[in-house]
């Protein structure tokens, strides 16, 4: 296959903007577009829920690259637009003004979105935490010190717990799960952080369902339970998940189910090729089809897609990964190498609970699947290799000196 003259990368976030430094740097001398729905440029999602939430960083922090940098790489950056439909059969990219991009190969980087309550889009005093826009929105809000419900019970919910908390505002986290963040992280350790959040002084209410969000001449003045009981709130936010941008594909061709379905090359056929949080792969190694919501595996994802291009569907090559994702929580920092959703067992190895300073193996088929460590990054990072491996449990846990029963 010859190299491309045209490559048009639709999404620029990480996964988008690293599929366009990888063709450069990789001697793609062609046409190269980079789209984005957004009208900023290119930023970390990441730190939204955490420094620039907390007021610790600004906007220009936030930027991936620096203006000056798109030009010097040739790239023809367009902001604020919104790719509407993929001409397959004339390889274009058609947008909501009518205009449209040629292209010979195309990088589907659009992301997710989050998933919003029913009935609250736009809704004063209902914040969703996906976009810069969300974020500057609940800044201000929470600079009021208002008393704050969040409808969820991962990550996004934990960390803007914790900021809101230190901001002075009264916090109630609500989760239809017993305990929150015990399908993400196990139960025990979940366990430990809602006692930690407890202790900050979070209101946690388990194992309900919200029914709704209650209105005061369309603004937002609580959120209504299953069972008729409402929890003032002068504001909400809402974490309960993200679904792929992946509507604008229909007609296309493209096969899409959760994600864009690709093969172990990150190559859905006919010159599309997909990266970041909206690509669905099949892991070449168990034959899992993934996807994957991290920042490190779209910056990954975007680079082996830009050197597959170059290298042709013909010798493109498998993608491999071990994921990746972080989470600050008060004094806490959790780190996880894998994937830990679906363990059959959680094994701490070092350090313990009750000290808040651990790591811990996960197990799913006799294989370790991920590690997770808390203040502990170095003896964390010793662990990657086993979970990279995917070694096996018995023989992995020999080598270790694990605490005592």
């Amino acid at each position: 296959m010859s190299t491309p003259d045209q490559v048009v990368v639709v999404g620029a976030g990480s996964a988008g903007l690293a599929a366009a430094e990888g063709l450069r740097r990789g001697g793609f001398t062609g046409r190269l577009t980079l789209i984005g729905d957004e009208p900023h440029l290119p930023y970390d999602r990441p730190p939204l829920s955490k420094q620039f939430l907390s007021g610790e960083w600004d906007v220009d922090r936030l930027r991936l690259r620096q203006p000056g940098v798109y030009p010097a790489l040739d790239v023809h950056l367009r902001t604020g637009v919104t790719a509407t439909a993929l001409d397959t059969g004339n390889r274009e990219v058609v947008f909501t003004d009518g205009s449209r991009e040629s292209y010979d190969e195309v990088v589907v980087a659009t992301g997710v979105r989050a998933r919003a309550l029913p009935g609250t889009d736009h809704m004063p005093g209902v914040h969703l935490l996906r976009t810069l826009d969300d974020a500057v929105a609940l800044k201000s809000a929470l600079a009021a010190r208002p008393r704050l419900v969040i409808v969820g019970g991962g990550f996004i919910g934990a960390e803007a717990a914790y900021v809101a908390r230190a901001l002075g505002c009264e916090v109630t986290m609500v989760t239809d799960q017993p305990v929150p963040l015990a399908d993400a992280v196990g139960a025990d350790i979940g366990a430990m952080l809602t006692r930690l959040h407890r202790e900050n002084g979070v209101r946690i209410e388990t194992g309900v369902l919200v029914e709704g969000v209650v209105t005061d001449g369309f603004r937002a003045t609580g959120v209504c339970l299953a069972g008729g009981r409402t929890l003032p709130a002068d504001a909400v936010i809402v974490g309960i998940g993200a679904r792929p941008n992946v509507e604008w594909l229909s007609g296309s061709g493209v096969p899409v189910g959760d994600g864009v379905e690709c093969d172990e090359r990150l190559y859905a056929g006919n010159g599309v090729w997909a990266a970041g949080d909206v690509a669905s792969w099949p892991d070449p190694d168990t034959g899992e089809r993934l996807r994957i919501e991290h920042r490190t595996n779209a910056g990954e994802q975007g680079l082996a897609v830009a050197r597959n291009i170059l290298a042709g569907p013909g010798a493109a090559v498998p993608f491999r990964t071990v994921p990746y994702v972080w989470s600050d929580q008060y004094d806490l920092k959790i780190q996880i190498h894998g994937r830990t959703r679906g363990a059959d067992e959680v094994r701490i190895v070092d350090g313990s609970l009750e000290q808040r300073q651990f790591t811990a193996l996960y197990r799913s088929k006799g294989r370790v699947t991920a590690a997770l460590g808390v203040n502990m990054m170095r003896p964390l990072r010793a662990l990657r290799p086993l979970v990279a491996e995917h070694a096996d449990w018995d023989t992995a846990l020999a080598g270790l000196v694990t605490p005592a029963a």
